[in-house]
């Protein structure tokens, strides 16, 4: 199969699933990731967890093309991803769909411009149809009343749904989110999980990847787990085996126990210099 027909292959596969391949990464003179192998399967909600600072953030910048590998593959549909021809490459990109922590959407643009946004730049459609367009997608979201509200006139959770909104106007393949309920109430934070239960539920070819810290959310939709630890995969699995899993890292992470039952603070926090000075300033 040449490199023309390849990508078109890919393109028309129902779901693409997603393989690393003893991936490394990082920026340079730093390696973060440094032999990831591990499969996100299409049709199902993969949650990425990890202690901040394992990479998982490094991760999701590679699985979405915005940096490329050091060394080993990310495969989409079995082909090799940065191995593509670069018009290939950059037509895939536009088959994702991504919903950043804070939703990011622009503040100059209404919620339905916003929404409208990725057709608009990419077709030829008139301005009528990107217009119904938008108003239905965030009527999937519970938006549609709010749709020429500006971006500082929604709450956090209303953003988050908007960009998700956004993330899904073009029916990706692919659905990444990034912090998806980071900073949410739990009833909201509850609205979005369930908002991406209806996404697979609408799009059930869909590969859903899900970056998160809330384990109460992972326990909610989770089909499959990726736990990053150490630049590697310290766990890969159904969340019912994460659930049973009797490592003791594992066991921590799951049921929140710190490393040491010893109290972090082991000296006074303010010198006594700086004490001094800040009761002088308090007293004037």
């Amino acid at each position: 199969m040449t490199h023309e027909t390849e990508p078109q292959a890919m393109e028309a596969r129902a779901g693409w699933d997603i393989c690393l391949e003893h991936l490394q990464a990082g920026y340079p003179g730093r390696v973060v990731l440094h032999d990831i192998s591990a499969q996100f399967p299409s049709g199902a909600i993969t949650a990425v967890l990890g202690e901040s600072g394992c990479g998982k953030s490094t991760l999701l910048r590679h699985l979405i093309g915005l940096s490329r590998p050091m060394a080993g593959k990310i495969l989409y549909g079995g082909r090799d991803f940065f191995d593509l021809p670069q018009a290939y490459f950059r037509r895939i990109r536009r088959r994702f769909g991504v919903l950043f922590q804070d939703g990011a959407l622009l503040g100059s643009l209404t919620l339905a411009e916003n929404v409208a946004l990725p057709l608009g730049e990419h077709t030829k459609l008139p301005a009528a149809l990107l217009r119904e367009t938008a108003m239905r997608t965030l009527e999937l979201v519970g938006l549609r009343d709010f749709a020429d509200y500006y971006p500082h006139e929604l709450s956090g959770g209303m953003r988050k749904r908007g960009g998700l909104a956004r993330a899904i106007v073009t029916e990706p393949p692919v659905l990444f989110c990034d912090e998806p309920t980071s900073g949410l109430d739990p009833i909201n934070a509850a609205q979005m999980d369930q908002l991406l239960l209806d996404m697979k539920m609408l799009y059930p070819s869909m590969t859903l990847v899900v970056v998160t810290h809330d384990l109460a959310s992972v326990r909610r939709i989770a089909d499959h787990v990726i736990l990053v630890r150490e630049g590697g995969v310290g766990f890969a699995g159904t969340v019912e085996a994460l659930e049973a899993s009797e490592d003791a890292y594992l066991r921590r992470f799951m049921d929140r126990i710190p490393n040491s039952e010893q109290g972090l603070l082991t000296a006074q926090p303010v010198d006594a210099r700086v004490r001094s000075a800040l009761d002088e300033w308090l007293k004037r």
